[in-house]
């Protein structure tokens, strides 16, 4: 486990869940934790959402201060430099969607890559129809490298259709993770499961992670 943990990959791929639940599961552990929304893309999608149940955990937030108000104005708080400045805490970034969201990311990484203690996981989702197959899923994580200036270390299996999840739409989607993992190289460090679904799949797969869904979309 890394001090920083980062949360990256194709819009609507999940990220925001994944890094709340993921904080979440840290403070858990009785860690001080500072989780850190750095997405200045889409409005649709805040962790601010879930601001109660973070501070309720004693988890720090660090978000745009237009978050959740109808001001959308690409911008990030000053304070986010605690990730990289505040090394007795351990931090979650929620990078924004795709290379353009990731262009925030590239102010912070030439701290992280110094100081050498972090992994980088790459979210994937091949229900999303820009990444519904290994090779375009590997060409939007080769786009976020190149734009965070930073590498993926690891991958996160996130594929899922909310709500409308079943234990076969997970199970449908690991050869699609296995294929990205054969093509980058990279780990599959983690398959995300609904927290009703992981009783019946936590020995059908090794790193199924339950989570929640703590984030939705704005209509």
């Amino acid at each position: 486990m890394k001090r920083v943990t980062i949360f990256a990959g194709h819009y609507g791929s999940g990220k925001t869940n994944i890094a709340v639940s993921y904080a979440l599961s840290l403070a858990k552990e009785g860690k001080d934790v500072t989780i850190a929304d750095l997405d200045i893309v889409n409005p649709y999608y805040r962790t601010k959402d879930s601001s109660e149940i973070l501070e309720k955990n004693g988890i720090d937030l660090i978000s745009s201060p237009y978050a959740n108000t109808n001001v959308d104005v690409p911008a990030l708080p000053s304070e986010a430099y605690r990730v990289t400045d505040d090394l007795s805490r351990y931090a979650v970034i929620d990078v924004g969607g795709d290379d353009r969201g990731a262009l925030a990311m590239g102010r912070y990484s030439p701290k992280l890559l110094e100081e050498n203690n972090f992994d980088m996981l790459a979210v994937i989702n091949c229900f999303r129809p820009l990444t519904s197959d290994a090779l375009s899923t590997v060409e939007v994580m080769r786009e976020v490298e190149l734009a965070c200036k930073m590498p993926f270390t690891g991958i996160i299996n996130n594929s899922n259709l909310g709500r409308d999840t079943t234990e076969e739409t997970v199970l449908s989607s690991l050869a699609y993770a296995e294929e990205v993992s054969r093509i980058t190289g990279l780990p599959i460090v983690m398959t995300s499961v609904l927290e009703e679904l992981y009783p019946g799949l936590k020995d059908k797969i090794p790193n199924a992670f339950p989570i929640n869904i703590y984030v939705k979309a704005k209509i």
